[in-house]
């Protein structure tokens, strides 16, 4: 086990690791600050001031849905890198095998989860074809900081590549806490 000795106290740094991993996992379980700062007898400062000192990113979760791309693994490596929490990118084969594999009823219910996960999120990157883009935004709460990129006009009938550092551009934008608009980066 290992000790530090602070003045005439002794402490435990297993034990110092062991409440912190318990708080953390509290929280990320969904409890409150307070269910969780009562539950282990500290105050609920001292649960937020921890998750202060261990955050990495600020700036609200992100979500990206958009198709038909051509460099789908290069995006999803960015968005990876850039923490983006939910991502859907498709290139066209895909989008229209998503389509084709299912019946209409499955479709419908599939397609409803998607929108209602993404709706979650406060900030969300659409890309896409010009109309496809305004009825993916309707889909969205008014209050989502929605960032669209324009890829082409409807309709698309192949991939467009995205220059990854558009999409990255885009990520930290958002993350910074940008203004919700359109951004055309294509080629």
């Amino acid at each position: 086990m290992d000790f530090i000795r602070i003045g005439d106290k002794v402490l435990s740094m297993e034990k110092i690791y062991d409440s912190i991993n318990e708080i953390l996992s509290l929280r990320s379980r969904g409890l409150s600050q307070q269910e969780v700062a009562s539950r282990l007898g500290v105050d609920r400062t001292f649960v937020s001031r921890l998750e202060t000192l261990g955050e990495v990113q600020r700036g609200g979760a992100i979500a990206i849905v958009g198709f038909p791309l051509a460099n789908v693994e290069e995006l999803e490596r960015v968005a990876r890198e850039e923490g983006v929490e939910f991502v859907l990118l498709l290139n066209d084969r895909d989008r229209w095998q998503f389509v084709r594999e299912r019946s209409g009823a499955e479709l419908l219910n599939e397609l409803m989860q998607i929108i209602a996960r993404v709706r979650r999120f406060p900030k969300v990157i659409l890309i896409g074809s010009d109309k496809r883009l305004e009825i993916m935004k309707g889909l969205l709460d008014r209050g989502t900081d929605v960032k669209t990129i324009v890829i082409g006009k409807s309709p698309m009938t192949g991939d467009v590549y995205l220059n990854p550092d558009c999409l990255r551009e885009t990520i930290r934008y958002m993350r910074a806490g940008g203004i919700s608009g359109e951004k055309g980066c294509i080629g």
